[in-house]
C-alpha cells in the first residue's frame, strides 16, 4: 500500500480543521461585534514558532530521532520538509483560532513582582535544566530530554512575565490548550500509522498514551501551551496598555 503524502496529511487533518475555526470566527464576529480576532499577535507567535523550532528540527532530523517515508515530502530546506515547515506555521493559527472563541480580558494591572517573575523564570530554567541532563544522557532519553530543553526558555519567559495572570485564567488556558492538543495527537497517530513519519525507538522511551509516543503527546502539549499562554499575554497587555492591533 502506498504511503499519503504529508501534503495530503495537511489536506485531510489541518487544512477543514482551519477552515472551520476561520469561519466559526466570522460567525462570533457578525454576532458580537466587538470580538475582534488580534491577527498581529497570531502572526508574531506564529514567525517566532517558525524561527525558534528550525535549528531544533534540524539538530533531531539530523541525528535520526525521526525521519519521513519514502516520497511522502515535496522538498526540504537543510532536513526539514517544506510541510513540516507549513505545519509550524498553521499550528498556531488553530489553536489561537480556537482560543478566540472564548478568551476573555480583565482589568487585571499589567504590575508582577519581582518574586513572582523569579519564581517563573526559575519554573522553566529547571525544566530545561532536566531536558539537557536527559538529552547529554543520550540514548532513549534524547527525544524527551531535547523536548523539555527546547520547551523550558520559551516558559521561562511567558512565566517570567505573568504566571499569576495565567494562573488565573487556568481554566481558559486548559481549555484553549485541551482540544487542539487532543486533535493534533489523533492525527499525528494516524501519520506514524500510514507511515508518514517515524520516531526512532533509539531516542525515544518507548512510552505512550494511547497508542502515541509520549514525546509527541508532549510536543503537541508544549507547542499549544506556548501559543495560548502567548496570546493571552498579549491581549493582557494590549487590552491594558489600550493598543488596538485588531484590523
Amino acid at each position: 500500500m502506498a504511503v499519503p503524502s504529508y501534503l495530503g496529511f495537511h489536506v485531510v487533518f489541518l487544512a477543514p480543521f482551519l477552515f472551520i475555526l476561520l469561519l466559526s470566527v466570522w460567525v462570533r464576529r457578525l454576532r458580537l461585534p466587538r470580538a475582534q480576532v488580534q491577527w498581529a499577535g497570531i502572526v508574531i507567535l506564529a514567525a517566532i514558532a517558525l524561527t525558534y523550532t528550525i535549528p531544533w528540527e534540524i539538530l533531531l532530523i539530523g541525528k535520526g530521532v525521526w525521519s519521513y517515508g519514502e516520497g511522502v515530502v515535496l522538498a526540504r530546506f537543510v532536513n526539514i520538509p517544506v510541510e513540516e515547515l507549513l505545519f509550524i506555521l498553521v499550528q498556531p493559527f488553530i489553536t489561537a483560532l480556537w482560543l478566540y472563541q472564548f478568551v476573555e480580558t480583565t482589568d487585571r494591572p499589567l504590575s508582577v513582582s519581582l518574586a513572582n517573575r523569579l519564581m517563573g523564570a526559575l519554573a522553566g530554567v529547571a525544566i530545561s535544566a532536566v531536558g539537557i541532563w536527559l538529552y547529554l544522557a543520550g540514548g532513549q532519553t534524547t527525544y524527551l530530554g531535547a523536548l523539555l530543553g527546547w520547551a523550558g526558555p520559551v516558559l521561562a519567559i511567558q512565566w517570567a512575565f505573568g504566571w499569576p495572570y495565567l494562573y488565573e485564567h487556568v481554566k481558559t488556558v486548559g481549555i484553549g490548550v485541551g482540544l487542539p492538543t487532543v486533535y493534533l495527537c489523533a492525527a499525528d497517530m494516524v501519520a506514524i500509522t500510514l507511515g508518514i513519519w517515524e520516531l526512532s525507538p533509539t531516542y525515544t522511551t518507548g512510552v505512550t498514551l494511547a497508542g502515541l509516543p509520549v514525546e509527541e503527546a508532549l510536543f503537541f502539549f508544549f507547542t499549544n501551551l506556548f501559543v495560548v499562554q502567548g496570546l493571552i499575554l498579549w491581549l493582557w497587555v494590549t487590552d491594558r496598555l489600550g493598543i488596538d492591533t485588531a484590523p
